[in-house]
């Protein structure tokens, strides 16, 4: 019965884990596109973005990430997962998605600090990089071992051109 509510205890900080950081690169797109505003809508938009920054990264996204990877690694234990090819792959990724968990970070402290190097055309194609990491993630974690890995590698790398076409039509009707 316990593996039962740590695997649902897990996929609820991997939900959780997710939602912050889409949430979180959506909320630095509008404080970067808040620099364009007039000065004291500018001032108010930018601070109230940091506060959610805030609240959303030490509230919910790191909390949710250390979540994730303690239930997660309690699971592999409990299930032998640690020589299955699959599970590899998707610690890869994972790894992948650390990664990606830091860069926000980083993101994230530089707008604290009114230190803007990102524009929002690329915060927004950075958005999509969590996506991708979803996407692979389920997967394999789904598929396992039936999953026929050469046409995973190709279902994942058209994903990210469908959506790397995507948003260069969003940014021509935009």
């Amino acid at each position: 019965m316990l593996p039962y509510y740590i695997k649902a205890l897990h996929l609820i900080f991997v939900v959780t884990w997710f939602a912050g950081l889409f949430y979180i690169v959506r909320l630095f797109i509008y404080q970067v596109e808040a620099e364009d505003k007039p000065e004291n809508e500018k001032l108010i938009l930018q601070t109230q973005f940091k506060l959610m920054q805030k609240r959303l990264w030490y509230g919910i996204t790191v909390p949710s990430a250390f979540g994730t990877l303690i239930f997660g690694f309690w699971l592999a234990e409990l299930n032998n997962l640690w020589d299955s090819g699959w599970f590899h792959l998707k610690l890869g990724f994972v790894l992948g998605l650390l990664l990606y968990h830091f860069q926000c970070g980083r993101i994230f402290k530089q707008l604290q600090n009114d230190d803007i190097k990102l524009s929002s055309s690329k915060l927004r194609i950075w958005n999509e990089v969590a996506t991708l990491l979803l996407v692979s993630i389920v997967f394999i974690a789904t598929l396992k071992n039936s999953m026929d890995w050469i046409w995973g590698t190709v279902g994942f790398f058209s994903l990210a051109i469908v959506l790397m076409l995507a948003i260069k039509m969003y940014k021509r009707f935009r």
